[in-house]
């Protein structure tokens, strides 16, 4: 596989708030000093604990963040799409890497590390407000996903993945809109801070009443008014 041209990492790294508004030039020189690294599905990036000295941006694929409760479960904290940087708390505060990444498909990064990135940040102190909108951004999703396991039942947070997913990852087609981003229900159930017996569940009496069909690892939502009233019953 050859290099991503440059063109494709501008690409990337507008995408995300922290570089968006950047001049080519300034692109042009973290890019002199961010490294690229590709890594298959499933492959662990880096662990809860592991030193935090570098920040990475998604070129393509998908990166899951979590962590394992004392039980042994794993929590689904956020899923870092192409365009998305992650790993910046850790790689600015040095400290160790508050959550496992792990990649969620065949996955390639563009890595910018600690020693690199400060003396470059030090230098154009408008980054300074732009990182500090992609921390509070971070922030408001993980506070948002907390809201919904305390306020919210099962099927209306499986209501909710399901709709904000035909959202980003949906191609609608005669038979209702599929979900193009591949997910075990083991993915859904980590997501929606569930069991996969009870997901699983759900699923089954939704494709039962017509709402959805399940095709493989695909899902195809067929009646998505059915789970959009749900969640206005639920207030949600």
């Amino acid at each position: 596989m050859s290099e991503t041209g440059q063109e494709a990492k501008h690409a990337a790294f507008r995408a995300s708030p922290l570089f968006q508004a950047m001049r080519a030039e300034e692109l042009d020189e973290i890019l002199s000093f961010a490294l690229e690294r590709r890594v298959p599905r499933g492959q662990t990036i880096f662990q809860k604990g592991d030193e935090g000295s570098s920040m990475m941006a998604v070129l393509r694929g998908r990166v899951r963040i979590s962590v394992v409760s004392p039980e042994g479960r794993e929590v689904v904290l956020n899923i870092i799409n192409p365009g998305e940087v992650f790993g910046e708390i850790a790689m600015l505060d040095g400290k160790p890497r508050s959550a496992d990444a792990t990649a969620a498909e065949a996955t390639e990064l563009l890595v910018v590390e600690r020693r690199h990135f400060l003396p470059f940040l030090r230098a154009n102190d408008d980054l300074y407000l732009r990182l500090l909108g992609v921390l509070c951004e971070r922030l408001r999703r993980t506070s948002i996903a907390l809201e919904d396991v305390a306020l919210f039942p099962l099927p209306t947070r499986l209501a909710r993945l399901l709709l904000k997913l035909t959202q980003d990852y949906g191609r609608p087609g005669p038979g209702g809109v599929r979900i193009e981003m591949k997910l075990s229900q083991r993915d859904i159930s980590t997501l929606i801070a569930a069991s996969r017996e009870t997901v699983n569940k759900q699923l089954s009496q939704w494709r039962e009443e017509g709402t959805l069909e399940i095709d493989g690892r695909s899902l195809i939502v067929r009646r998505p008014e059915r789970l959009a009233a749900l969640l206005e019953q639920a207030g949600g």
